[in-house]
């Protein structure tokens, strides 16, 4: 399902320590594991220190169960002034049925670099653009 010779930005199996009443993983869970591969995407263009602005259109498309092989695969999208976004896909590879993958869901990542004030800053460097 993805694109051949690409890499996670991460990979987890998840456990039942992650799931709802329903014997499903957390909607949460995803969502936070989507904030950390991002975050590791936008390492690779900044070293400044960056903040989670917005996630933007999350839709859940198919569940992920208790083992399943969870991968998160990131792309830059845009690098602003001050801001820059990144998309994740999420998908699943099925513990029932090795090699068999579900696309989860999709985001686009919005993250801000901050001064020790928490005050905006550009991304890159004036001087050094």
């Amino acid at each position: 399902m993805t694109t051949p010779g690409t890499d996670p930005a991460i990979r987890v199996v998840l456990m039942p320590k992650d799931t709802n009443a329903h014997g499903t993983i957390f909607g949460g869970v995803i969502l936070s594991h989507i904030d950390i591969a991002a975050a590791i995407e936008v390492r690779k263009h900044t070293a400044k220190k960056i903040v989670t602005k917005a996630m933007h259109e999350v839709v859940f498309v198919a569940p992920v169960f208790v083992g399943d092989i969870v991968s998160f695969y990131t792309s830059l999208v845009r690098t602003g002034r001050t801001s820059i976004t990144v998309k994740v896909i999420v998908e699943a590879e099925r513990v029932s049925h090795p090699y068999e993958y579900a696309r989860v869901t999709e985001a686009e990542v919005v993250y801000v670099a901050i001064d020790d004030n928490r005050k905006p800053i550009p991304i890159r460097d004036e001087a050094n653009p």
